[in-house]
């Protein structure tokens, strides 16, 4: 199944040409609604998969007042 943004713009562009109500056309919908699930659902798995940034230190001269990362 293709869920790229080029796909979903080409089963947007069938969907219009479809008549209304057709069977065609009712499942193009749930396929475009599957595959917007889908994209959804890889954009919080990879926002979960984030770690956490460290805290800042609490004593010492480093680290207590700018978190810098290479």
């Amino acid at each position: 199944m293709d869920i790229s943004s080029s796909g979903n713009l080409a089963l947007i562009n069938n969907l219009n040409a479809s008549p209304a109500g057709s069977v065609q056309s009712s499942a193009q919908l749930m396929v475009l609604k599957k595959a917007m699930d889908m994209q959804g659902q890889g954009a919080l798995e990879l926002l979960n998969s984030v770690p956490p940034q460290p805290a800042l230190a609490t004593s010492g001269h480093l680290g207590t007042q700018l978190n810098i990362y290479a």
